[in-house]
């Protein structure tokens, strides 16, 4: 469910936690890596640069630990409603300065172990690209993650949705996911924030038995790792408020414009043609 969208925004710092950018090119190549960087270290390498590739988020050495704020602790914990200026400020200020589309949605996850029969690298993916080249293998996120979301945006193309913790669900402290189930199961919703991305990704030619255009919603949790492991056990929704990076997805604002409205559709399943 989409709730609500504030108007983009110019968000971030001079001296940001977390950056999307590329990493130094190799000699000879076309582009460095695109990276999502915590601390200066490479915590995710994200889909390439062409676009014709794979889509991508795989965690890196450089994503081992979450990114919270204390004084927001308060808020997030009873859950919003509407999307929050002075949350959405605090946040704002652990990100490299640009542009920024806040978006409020309710989201229930379900927990994906890579090549598990439920994980879009070895089913949806593999249907489109087929296996990667070299190593004959579906590409590996190499980190647990939750899929909240997909939808049909037309015959040629199909949106996914991902919820993509920094630590995996087996560093968090099971107390802290048992209270929160408890608290989710009182009717309380409570409220997790990420940075996100758009990444729009076809291939170039048919590489696979389905071929369309793969749109790709990542949101990287800020905070919120324990609600959302105890809302995918007790199999209920919270809220999730999005800052939606512009300038970090790999996709134009017709697309971004488009993604956001498809949120508010109701989930379907790609009917493969």
């Amino acid at each position: 469910m989409l709730i609500a969208t504030g108007p983009a925004r110019t968000l971030g710092t001079d001296a940001p936690r977390l950056v999307f950018g590329e990493e130094a090119k190799p000699e000879g190549a076309w582009a460095g890596r695109r990276l999502l960087q915590l601390d200066g270290s490479p915590a995710f390498e994200l889909s390439y640069w062409c676009g014709t590739c794979q889509f991508l988020f795989r965690r890196l050495e450089g994503a081992n630990q979450t990114v919270s704020l204390v004084d927001a602790e308060g808020t997030l914990r009873d859950g919003v409603d509407a999307i929050d200026d002075e949350l959405v400020d605090r946040f704002g200020s652990l990100l490299a300065t640009g542009t920024y589309i806040p978006v409020l949605l309710e989201v229930q996850p379900d927990l994906v172990l890579p090549a598990a029969s439920d994980d879009y690298y070895s089913v949806e993916q593999v249907a489109t690209w087929g296996v990667e080249a070299f190593w004959g293998l579906p590409e590996h996120p190499r980190t647990p993650y939750y899929r909240t979301f997909q939808t049909s945006l037309d015959a040629e193309a199909h949106m996914f949705e991902f919820v993509v913790p920094m630590v995996p669900p087996t560093w968090n402290d099971p107390q802290r996911v048992a209270l929160y189930k408890s608290r989710l199961g009182e009717g309380t919703r409570p409220t997790a924030v990420a940075v996100s991305t758009l990444d729009v990704c076809e291939p170039a030619t048919n590489l696979g038995d389905d071929m369309y255009a793969h749109w790709g919603l990542t949101h990287f949790l800020l905070d919120g790792h324990h609600k959302l492991h105890a809302a995918s056990e007790a199999g209920l929704p919270l809220t999730v408020l999005s800052l939606l990076s512009v300038d970090g997805s790999l996709a134009n604002q017709r697309q971004i414009d488009t993604a956001i409205r498809a949120r508010g559709r109701p989930a379907s399943n790609r009917q493969t043609v």
